[in-house]
């Protein structure tokens, strides 16, 4: 396989030496707020495309989580969508496809390009056999483990391996006086990863797609009830820091990064920004760091689910009215060259084949071999349902946690949001 470090260049010349330049300008990016390294790439990667295009001026932009996913539907439908936007793929992008929000760009990326991908990474922005946009890295949701911690609590976070496990674990650090788990309560989608992760252990790697499709009873299904009971068997022994409900991913992610807490479910991409965000700058070092898969159930209401794992298929989409030169920059953004560079400096794992072998973090080199052995690789549920689904998985998940709801009533409340999306 023939990887491109120019492809950018290639792009231009396949689309005709007229073609590309005559739509020469500005290119607008818009992206959730990564952390500083990754910031600091893309201006790098801004400055070394407009030095070859002179006529174009890249401009970036970021907005925090949380507001990114509110405006960004008014964005699209405006005159000020940007050219090219962060997204999470799925139904999601699904939904813009159909209401017109996005391009298709099939003719505009080559084949040797679309090669440096993996057919499933593509499969995340194709939508009806048309693909709207490239993926840029992979992720998975894991246990970050403070073992300063989990060791001063009593806890060897090696041997957990089920949800009993685990439970016994909280409770254990409890009776330590040990804080057992951080989490961003307020923004509601860190408390999915637990609902959506015990849905895939207790029902399969099927269970998410066949509830889609109708086949078992749906989101009503027994998997789904069980993984809130199972949510809500974890929620009762009150394992997580003070005021969990009021707190927000950054603020939580900061905390963990404190030492506030022993175990953090989050994304691999958090390893860099929660140092960012703990008082001193700095965080936890590598040495008190650990991850953790999600546990496993013992007995499970269907099998398969052990070797499953949650996370993202993250990249750009291409809105509907970009230039071809946008999705020229997209390409060259994208190449192996410059994903290499994010591998050796840690920012996040890439997606582009091969370029993973630059990665010198053991944290994303684990990862990376989970993503690459696991039975079935979940996208996000909020994401992956669609807007409306999600919204309602984000805010179940919230609910069993704050005890508000039953697991028989947050299932039927995703099976409800799913029928009227």
């Amino acid at each position: 396989m023939r990887f491109l470090a120019t492809t950018a260049l290639t792009l231009t010349a396949s689309l005709g030496a007229g073609a590309a330049w005559a739509q020469e300008g500005e290119v607008t990016i818009l992206r959730v707020q990564p952390g500083d390294e990754e910031e600091a790439f893309y201006a790098e990667v801004e400055q070394a495309y407009e030095a070859e295009h002179p006529d174009v001026d890249i401009v970036f932009e970021y907005i925090a989580n949380e507001a990114y996913k509110s405006k960004l539907p008014t964005l699209l439908q405006s005159d000020a969508r940007p050219d090219l936007f962060y997204s999470w793929g799925g139904e999601a992008l699904r939904e813009q496809a159909e209401a017109g929000f996005v391009r298709m760009i099939d003719d505009l990326v080559p084949e040797d390009v679309r090669a440096t991908f993996p057919q499933s990474a593509l499969d995340a922005f194709t939508v009806d056999g048309a693909l709207y946009g490239l993926p840029l890295y992979a992720t998975e949701v894991v246990f970050w483990v403070n073992t300063d911690l989990t060791e001063e609590g009593g806890v060897d976070h090696t041997a957990i391996e089920t949800w009993d496990d685990f439970l016994q674990a909280v409770q254990t650090l409890k009776d330590a006086g040990v804080t057992p788990i951080v989490a961003g309560g307020q923004d509601k989608w860190p408390l999915h990863f637990y609902w959506s992760y015990l849905a895939l252990r207790e029902g399969g790697p099927d269970v998410v797609t066949s509830a889609m499709s109708g086949d078992g009873g749906g989101f009503e299904n027994e998997a789904f009830v069980a993984a809130g009971e199972d949510l809500k068997e974890l929620a009762a022994l009150e394992p997580f820091q003070p005021g969990v409900m009021g707190t927000t991913y950054e603020t939580s992610s900061g905390m963990f990064a404190d030492g506030e807490g022993a175990f953090y479910l989050m994304g691999d991409w958090d390893y860099l920004p929660m140092r960012g965000r703990a008082s001193d700058g700095e965080g936890l070092s590598d040495e008190q760091l650990a991850i953790m898969s999600f546990p496993t159930i013992s007995d499970p209401v269907a099998e398969g689910g052990a070797g499953a794992t949650l996370g993202g298929i993250n990249g750009w989409a291409v809105s509907r009215d970009a230039s071809d030169t946008a999705v020229d920059f997209l390409t060259f953004m994208l190449n192996r060259e410059n994903q290499e560079t994010i591998a050796e400096r840690g920012i996040f794992i890439p997606i582009v084949e091969g370029a993973d072998e630059a990665l010198t973090n053991a944290f994303f080199q684990r990862v990376a071999s989970d993503i690459s052995g696991s039975d079935y690789h979940q996208i996000f549920l909020d994401q992956f349902l669609g807007a409306s689904v999600g919204a309602t998985v984000n805010d179940v998940s919230a609910d069993l946690v704050a005890d508000a709801t039953t697991p028989e009533e947050a299932a039927a409340r995703v099976q409800e949001a799913w029928d009227f999306r």
